[in-house]
């Protein structure tokens, strides 16, 4: 490659142009020689590279001494005495001490920045001040300009040599880094291309911003372009990320910036928002992925800090399933609202462990006078629950245990009916009979005419409260729905994140599935101010914006992600997106409420929604009849007791469930005698 030029330079020229090819081939083998020799000395230790590099400089030293008193001469046939000779041996070693007292050679040349050419320019400055004394001192015979000449030359010298290194260094690694564009020419765009220039993987190309004053101009050598251009700059520069360096940019304004970008065959990335770099929670230099609050772009409503704080501040608060995703976040939340007390009740030993661990560190971090009680334990448990309630004299329940997993909750129905119903019962009867004030259960918007197990326990957990405030009790109860929420263990957006990683396809159940969404932090926020508003059995209901379709919402993130659908592979191959049909119990959408009746509660994002509920000597009866089933795992008269009850929830066929079948396969294969056997479990097949 490196002598294709002189090829053609020999196809269009004759045999007289021959030396010139020669010279040209010389030239060329001794530029890779020097390159050779170049990339050698970088790949040196460091100790000898720094030695080498004094020596270099010193020889500078020496040759612009000599260069300083010919230059004025004009001519280089002169002699120097043993005066001259001192000066310059003087200089020589009085130059080396400055500059390595000035810690020329502890600066990395290719992180040399601002700080480091000032200190190239004063260490030139000293040495020149050496020169000038010992001449001046010495009275030797060279030119009165000498020392200014000396100064520009030893400047160009030891100057020029790092700058060429340097330059040497970046160009290497601009051959193995990624070329990137950054959106946004402010201070954040700013700090986050001195960032990128210290490292190895990104290369930035060019700004990108949507003020107009800041556009054709030039930041820190790189051009502002109109957001128009990029398309253009994606093509020109092989472009294969955009950065979004707008931690100010509202939800919306975002939103707006990611859908711009949806279409281009790159992977759109982002820096830490205004608040997380505020809060010292993230810094610049953290490039993330797009989080889908981004692609959702709903500004957060502030919180209400007297609702927070109503059944949260100088009281001892008790959090069911900690451990788990909203569980966790609660906890979080609470710990800095100001609890006299936070106890953290899960059975999971590893989440409880993890979720402790956190706080414990939150707590050290902030310096926190809140006390922190860890306790495994389980729901169904009520003796323990009671036991609990009483000893720390806890104020407010947030219960927030439960199995939410639609199909496995089908194939464990027994269990998760028994978690979710009697958990909730139990969890509340104790709190009733010990005399808490608050009992907060976290619903979902499954429980809504539901087709899957999971949705009709959740709604017989809220009837179950619901008629609990009817009797005459201390304790309020309400409850707080809500749909799917972002990042939460078992969504879909960690399993779409982790698919595209293998490389695809995106399991998607149907194309007009839906959802609705909502951040962690968000959802959780929203169920300690609705626990602060209830008066009894009140259901709670989340604004949750507009629903998403999940098949949009998995092409949105393949894009984003730099990859496409298509047969095109623009940066990481084509990623299919495979229809695998609805699971067991899922439905296309959900609903958040069962009727039309919903009131407002005075804030915008929280409605109360007025279900009607069965009178708690109904429920009563319903939940023995209901035990008896899950004790005798009669997976049919579950299914039987909820569709009485549960309104909206019809025609559900036990189907899955792994215990129901292989017993029911079991009695089917063994001999019948009708006189002593009964037959639970019939032949599902």
């Amino acid at each position: 490659m490196k002598y294709a030029f002189i090829g053609a330079y020999i196809a269009g020229g004759n045999l007289q142009q021959w030396p010139d090819i020669f010279v040209l081939r010389w030239l060329a083998s001794f530029i890779g020689s020097c390159r050779d020799i170049l990339y050698k000395v970088v790949e040196l230790p460091r100790n000898i590279k720094q030695a080498f590099l004094l020596i270099l400089d010193m020889a500078y030293v020496a040759g612009a001494m000599w260069a300083a008193v010919a230059v004025p001469w004009g001519h280089t046939d002169f002699q120097l005495g043993p005066v001259e000779w001192a000066c310059g041996a003087g200089t020589i070693i009085l130059s080396a001490v400055i500059f390595l007292r000035l810690g020329l050679y502890r600066a990395v040349i290719r992180f040399m920045g601002q700080q480091a050419i000032w200190a190239l320019i004063t260490a030139a400055s000293y040495s020149t001040f050496v020169l000038g004394a010992t001449v001046f001192l010495t009275r030797a015979d060279v030119p009165r300009s000498t020392p200014f000449i000396y100064w520009l030359l030893i400047l160009l010298g030891i100057g020029g040599t790092r700058l060429v290194a340097r330059g040497y260094y970046q160009a290497k690694l601009r051959s193995v880094s990624e070329n990137v564009i950054i959106y946004g020419a402010g201070q954040s765009g700013r700090q986050l291309l001195n960032v990128l220039h210290h490292g190895e993987q990104f290369h930035p190309v060019a700004f990108v911003d949507d003020n107009h004053r800041l556009q054709r101009s030039v930041i820190n050598g790189l051009h502002v372009a109109r957001p128009e251009d990029i398309e253009q700059l994606v093509l020109q520069y092989d472009v294969t990320q955009v950065l979004l360096a707008i931690p100010s940019a509202s939800p919306e304004r975002r939103k707006e910036i990611i859908n711009s970008l949806v279409g281009l065959p790159i992977h759109v990335r982002t820096v830490p928002t205004i608040n997380e770099l505020l809060a010292g929670e993230a810094s610049i230099s953290q490039i993330r992925d797009i989080d889908l609050d981004d692609l959702l772009g709903r500004e957060p409503v502030p919180p209400h800090p007297e609702l927070v704080e109503r059944c949260i501040a100088d009281k001892v608060v008790l959090v069911t399933g900690a451990g788990g995703s909203i569980g966790a976040e609660l906890c979080r939340q609470i710990v800095v609202s100001g609890p006299q007390e936070l106890i953290i009740f899960d059975n999971s030993e590893y989440a409880l462990y993890r979720i402790e661990r956190e706080l414990r560190d939150t707590v050290k971090q902030l310096g926190l006078k809140v006390e922190l009680v860890a306790l495994l334990g389980s729901v169904q448990d009520q003796n323990r629950l009671e036991r609990v309630y009483r000893t720390f004299e806890v104020h407010t329940v947030y219960h927030a245990a439960a199995y939410k997993h639609v199909p496995l909750v089908e194939y464990n129905i027994a269990e998760g009916v028994a978690n979710n119903v009697f958990g909730t019962w139990y969890a509340a009867e104790a709190a009733r009979k010990a005399g808490v004030e608050t009992f907060v259960l976290v619903s979902t918007d499954k429980a809504v005419r539901p087709t899957n197990i999971m949705g009709a326990s959740k709604r017989l957990a809220e009837m179950v409260l619901q008629g609990l405030a009817q009797e005459d009790t201390r304790t309020r109860f309400c409850m707080v729905r809500f749909g799917n929420v972002l990042g939460s263990s078992g969504s879909v957006v960690p399993l779409f994140r982790q698919q595209i990683e293998d490389g695809g396809p995106l399991t998607v159940t149907h194309p007009e599935v839906s959802r609705y969404f909502m951040s962690i932090p968000e959802a959780a926020q929203l169920v300690l101010q609705a626990g602060a508003m209830g008066t009894g059995g009140d259901v709670f209901v989340l604004d949750m914006g507009e629903p998403v379709r999940i098949v949009d919402l998995a092409k949105r993130m393949i894009r984003l992600s730099g990859h496409d659908m298509k047969h095109v592979i623009p940066v990481g191959g084509d990623i299919d997106i495979e229809f695998i049909g609805l699971r067991p119990g899922e439905k296309l959408h959900e609903e958040l409420l069962l009727g039309t009746k919903v009131a407002g509660t005075g804030h915008p994002m929280i409605m109360r929604a007025e279900d009607e509920c069965l009178p708690f000597a109904d429920i009563q009866r319903l939940l023995a009849t209901l035990r008896g089933h899950c004790d005798t795992l009669d997976c049919e008269g579950i299914s039987s007791v909820l569709s009485s009850a549960v309104s909206g929830f019809r025609d559900h066929r036990v189907r899955y469930d792994y215990l129901w079948k292989r017993q029911g396969e079991m009695n089917a294969m063994a001999p019948v005698e009708a006189s002593n056997v009964k037959v639970l479990f019939p032949d599902n097949s």
